[in-house]
């Protein structure tokens, strides 16, 4: 991971997916309990949100930068914190592990984000949920035209996050079940604020 990558960014996403998305995170996260996962734990910023009944946070993330701005977060949270890596498509975890998993604006930047769900499969418990909360490719032709086009460029700024991403269909690929699901634009530009929002679950 480069400089630009593992000092500036998290900087910056800390900032930019900041306040605004605050009542959008404590959306998504109602409703996870007992051991959870979490997918670019990034500077923690779903950790204020976690419901009671969480008891510990299995936490993956590459930038060390991201996980010191997090200090303050994890030090109020109510539950311990552990870092179990850093790379999500290789999860340190056993199979049926974890009874939840959660991740937010991380699937458009892991290399193999395919691979990440799929490990996402293997450490749920049966019943468990994936709780996500992504930008991705737009149902829009014009706007899925432009995302296809400017993804390249994006990639090389953005620490290899990509516009085009079709969330919905990555997440049953790997073989769970969506279950609710609200897709939306929020903002400009609108290559990059189109949101899938909801809950997968793997099967019993």
């Amino acid at each position: 991971m480069g400089f630009y990558d593992d000092q500036v960014l998290p900087r910056l996403t800390n900032l930019t997916l900041g306040r605004p998305m605050e009542p959008i995170r404590a959306r998504v996260v109602e409703g996870l309990s007992g051991e959870v996962l979490e997918l670019g734990f990034g500077s923690g910023r779903n950790l204020p949100h976690l419901p009671a009944g969480v008891t510990r946070l299995l936490a993956v993330e590459p930038a060390q930068v991201a996980v010191r701005l997090a200090a303050g977060r994890i030090a109020a949270a109510r539950f311990p914190v552990e870092f179990v890596g850093d790379n999500g498509e290789e999860l340190a975890l056993a199979a049926e592990s974890v009874d939840h998993a959660l991740v937010t604006f991380s699937l458009c930047t892991i290399p193999d984000a395919g691979r990440a769900l799929t490990e996402v499969h293997r450490v749920l418990r049966p019943g468990g949920t994936l709780h996500f909360l992504e930008h991705g490719r737009s149902p829009e032709p014009n706007v899925a035209r432009r995302q296809d086009q400017f993804t390249p460029l994006w990639r090389r700024f953005f620490g290899g996050c990509h516009l085009n991403r079709p969330i919905d269909a990555l997440i049953e690929k790997a073989g769970l079940t969506v279950q609710t699901m609200d897709r939306r634009g929020l903002g400009r530009p609108a290559v990059a604020s189109f949101l899938y929002e909801g809950v997968a679950a793997k099967s019993g």
